[in-house]
C-alpha cells in the first residue's frame, strides 16, 4: 500500500495521507450562495449513514466568496489552502493548514476562500 491508496471498502473506510491524496475526486458542483467569483467544490465521502444521518469525507473548494449557513453540526480539519470564515456577529476565523473548526448547526456568515482549500470533514 501506498501512501496515497485509499480504502474504502474496508470495516473502516480510510484514506492515508489525505493532503496528497489525488483522487478520484466527484464533482460537487459551484457552490449556489456566490457573492463573488465561482468556486467550485469536489470531493470524496468515505462513509455515510444509512439515513444519511452523518457523513465524513474529503472536501475541496476553488477560491471566491459565499455566504454560508450550516444545517447540520460539522468539525473540520483542514489540510490545505486558506480561507476565512466571517460569523454574521463579526467572529472572523482565519483558516491555514493545521486547523480544526467546529461549526455548529445553525452558524451563518460568510466564506472567502483565498487558495483552494481541502479538508477532511464529519457531518452529524
Amino acid at each position: 500500500m501506498t501512501d496515497d491508496d485509499a480504502k474504502l471498502d474496508s470495516s473502516a473506510p480510510h484514506v492515508f495521507h489525505p493532503e496528497r491524496y489525488a483522487g478520484p475526486f466527484k464533482d460537487w458542483g459551484a457552490i449556489p450562495t456566490m457573492i463573488e467569483g465561482e468556486s467550485r467544490t469536489s470531493g470524496l465521502v468515505l462513509c455515510r449513514g444509512a439515513h444519511g444521518e452523518n457523513e465524513t469525507g474529503i472536501w475541496i473548494c476553488t477560491p471566491g466568496y459565499w455566504n454560508c449557513h450550516v444545517t447540520r453540526d460539522e468539525f473540520c480539519h483542514f489540510l490545505l489552502g486558506r480561507c476565512t470564515y466571517t460569523h454574521e456577529s463579526g467572529d472572523v476565523i482565519e483558516v491555514v493548514p493545521g486547523t480544526a473548526a467546529f461549526f455548529p448547526r445553525g452558524w451563518k456568515g460568510t466564506c472567502r476562500v483565498r487558495e483552494t482549500v481541502r479538508k477532511v470533514y464529519m457531518i452529524s
